[in-house]
C-alpha cells in the first residue's frame, strides 16, 4: 500500500518534447507493474510525440528530474489522456491529480468539448478520475494482457467540458 505523504511544494509542470522519452520509459518501469502490460514500448511513446495534437507533460523537482507525466491528445474537439504515470516513490502526493487537472485544462484550453480516458479495472487510480468528474461509459473485455498471459479488461471514461458557448 502506497502511503499519503504531504508534499512540501507541488512540482513543477513543463512541455516535455521528444527528448524526454528516456524519462517516461523510466517513470513507466517504476508506475506500471508489468503483470497488467499498461506500459508503453520506448518506440510507441517515440511514435506519437511527433504527431498533431499530441502533448507530453511532466512533473519536475527541483532537480529538474521527471518523475511523473501525462501524455495527450486532442483532435476534433475531443482530447483522450493516452497515459499518466508517477513514479512509484513519488506517487500519494497529489501530482497524478495535478497532472490530471492539467490535461482537462489543456484539452478545454485547446477547444475540447468533451475528454476521455482509458484504465484497468481495479486500477487504484480510478477512484481520482471519478473524483475529477469522469463518468464510466464502456468496458472492453480482456483489453490488457499482462506477460504471464492474465487478462484484464479496460474501461472507458468521459468527462464533458464546459465549452459549448
Amino acid at each position: 500500500m502506497i502511503k499519503q505523504q504531504p508534499s512540501p511544494t507541488l512540482p513543477l509542470l513543463r512541455r516535455g518534447t521528444a527528448t524526454d522519452v528516456d524519462s517516461i520509459v523510466r517513470i513507466m518501469d517504476s508506475a506500471f507493474d508489468p503483470l497488467f502490460g499498461e506500459a508503453w514500448t520506448r518506440s510507441q511513446c517515440a511514435g506519437i510525440l511527433p504527431m498533431s495534437g499530441v502533448v507530453l507533460t511532466l512533473a519536475v523537482g527541483e532537480d529538474k528530474e521527471p518523475f511523473g507525466f501525462s501524455l495527450q491528445r486532442t483532435i476534433a474537439g475531443e482530447a483522450e489522456l493516452l497515459l499518466i504515470a508517477v513514479a512509484r516513490e513519488d506517487q500519494g502526493r497529489g501530482i497524478g491529480r495535478g497532472l490530471l487537472d492539467r490535461f482537462i485544462a489543456d484539452a478545454q484550453a485547446a477547444g475540447a468539448t468533451k475528454v476521455h480516458l482509458e484504465v484497468r479495472e481495479n486500477n487504484p487510480a480510478i477512484g481520482m478520475y471519478r473524483s475529477a468528474g469522469f463518468q464510466q461509459v464502456g468496458r472492453r473485455s480482456e483489453y490488457y494482457y499482462g506477460k504471464d498471459g492474465s487478462c484484464f479488461d479496460a474501461l472507458t471514461f468521459v468527462q464533458l467540458l464546459d465549452n459549448a458557448g
